[in-house]
Parts: structure tokens; sequence; C-alpha cells
């Protein structure tokens, strides 16, 4: 795929997303793709890697340990920064912590490959993180919220284990096996990547059409900001500290891009539907910036 058709995604994202928002039903009737869609995307992406790829990502664990610290050290504290900052409700506040508490996000893995940064990396950093939510999620609820509150390790792993980790270790078998078969068709695979994220992203959409009734500018300027404030961090604390290029963008997608929807099953079980909000606006958004920034740094 020619980086010219990644540069256009943001915009057919954003114009299927309107479709969506104005006429959600087919989007909502086909909910149940979001997880086979993101299982084959990373599928995919695992054709274009071999095993070399992780082994040279597993001999940089500082990076893995730098990346988690910035993870759980700056995104609950720009959130609850941010929240007081722009007078968010009760119910938002919580909702945006729980954001900035979770760990990082699959969609992570497919925006990393979109912007050409180190995938192999990416998908253990998010593998390391969701490990570390066991702890740090409940822990950090409790400094910033008062109240802790259980995170669902089984289900968790479970879902990494299926969408992510099995997709990519059987694409990259393949790959290793067979890539010189497949080198004309893998320009093929970040399309099909792109519009996949951007089906996904107007599905959540119109899952989330009633929540934009009670939208308001300052939660939505709190997750914008919050977005990219962490993408703005993860990306030049290792930059300050001389890693490349690659690096600094795998850092600081990982960084940026929450496991919201985790957020979101959170926030309903503990504590309201008004504080589910915040991590389904940072769905959609974070996942439109991410496909953004990555068509800019694809070209680059």
């Amino acid at each position: 795929m020619s980086n010219r058709g990644v540069i256009f995604f943001p915009i057919g994202a954003l114009l299927l997303s309107l479709i969506a928002y104005f006429n959600p039903a087919p989007f909502t009737h086909v909910k149940g793709t979001i997880i086979p869609l993101l299982a084959l995307v990373m599928f995919f992406m695992g054709m274009t890697l071999t095993w070399q790829h992780f082994k040279q990502a597993l001999k940089q664990p500082l990076i893995i340990l730098l990346t988690i610290s910035i993870q759980f050290i700056f995104m609950p504290l720009f959130a609850y920064l941010l929240a007081n900052a722009l007078q968010l409700s009760e119910a938002h506040t919580i909702g945006l912590v729980l954001v900035g508490c979770s760990a990082g996000g699959a969609a992570s893995n497919v925006i990393c490959y979109l912007a050409k940064g180190n995938v192999a990396l990416s998908i253990l950093m998010t593998m390391a993180s969701t490990l570390c939510a066991v702890i740090a999620m409940p822990l950090l609820s409790y400094i910033y919220l008062s109240q802790s509150v259980a995170v669902p390790v089984t289900d968790m792993m479970r879902s990494i284990l299926l969408i992510v980790f099995l997709p990519v270790v059987t694409g990259t078998a393949i790959n290793s096996f067979l890539g010189r078969y497949l080198i004309r068709v893998q320009g093929l695979f970040p399309l099909f990547s792109s519009v996949a994220i951007a089906l996904i992203i107007a599905i959540i959409v119109a899952l989330n059409q009633h929540n934009f009734a009670s939208l308001s500018w300052a939660v939505l300027a709190a997750v914008v900001l919050h977005n990219m404030l962490g993408m703005g961090v993860g990306y030049f604390i290792p930059r300050l500290l001389k890693y490349d290029t690659a690096i600094c963008r795998t850092v600081s997608i990982e960084v940026g891009m929450q496991n919201s929807g985790l957020s979101v099953a959170l926030a309903m079980k503990y504590f309201s539907v008004a504080a589910a909000l915040p991590g389904a606006m940072f769905s959609i958004w974070h996942n439109i910036s991410g496909s953004t920034i990555a068509s800019y740094w694809r070209q680059k």
C-alpha cells in the first residue's frame, strides 16, 4: 500500500464515523465483528513480522519498563489534573481517571504498525502493561478516587491471548516460513488494517450515539488533551534518552492509547453510566488521533 493511501485514511475514517452517527443501525447490527476484525488485523500484522523481530524486542527490557512507568505515572496524573482544571463533574472525573489508570489497548499495536513503529515491541509492551494493570489499576484508583476497583485479570488476559497473541504468532509463523511468497501481497496489509480500523471506529460511534447527547465541551476537551499529553510525553521522554525514532513512536502510541473499553466496563460496574462517558469518548478519539498521527509519521 502506498503512503498516500494511509495519509487519506483519517479522512475516510471521519466520513464513515459521520455516516455511523446519523445512521447508526447498519453499524450497530455488526457490532459483533469488532473483535474478529481486530484479531484478523493482528494476524495480517504478524505476517509482516519474523521471529527475529521478537528476539530483538526482548533484548530491550528497559524500554518496556520505561513505557510502563510513563503509562502508570503520567496518565492517571494527567487525568486527575485535567478533570480538576476543567471542573468536570464527579462522575466524569471518575471516568477520566479510570481511563488514565488503564493498560495499553490492543488498538495501539495496529496504529503502531501503520505508523511504522516497532510492532513486536508494541505487542510486548501491551502484554506487559496488561499484567501490571492487575496491581496498578486497583492501587491507582484507590489513590485518586479513594475507591479500589477489581480488575478482571482472567478476562483481560484471555482477550489479549485470543485477540493479539495467537493471531500475531500465527501470522509470524507463516511469514517466517513462507515470507518469500508473500512479498507481492504484503503491501495490501496496511490497507486492510486501515479499512478495518475505520469500520471499528464507525461501529463504536454508532454504539455510543446516545452518549453524545450528554457530552459537554469540557469532557471532550479533557479526553482530547489527555490523549495528546500521553502521546507527547510518551514520545519526548524516550527521545531525551536518545532512543531511535521508531521506538519513540512506539512508546508514544502505547502510552497515549489506553484500554478504554476496560475503563467503560469498570465505570459501569462500580460507578455510573455517566462515569462511562469519558471512556466511551476516548475509545473514539484515540483511534482517530492515533490514525492521524500514524499517517503523518508514515509519510515521514
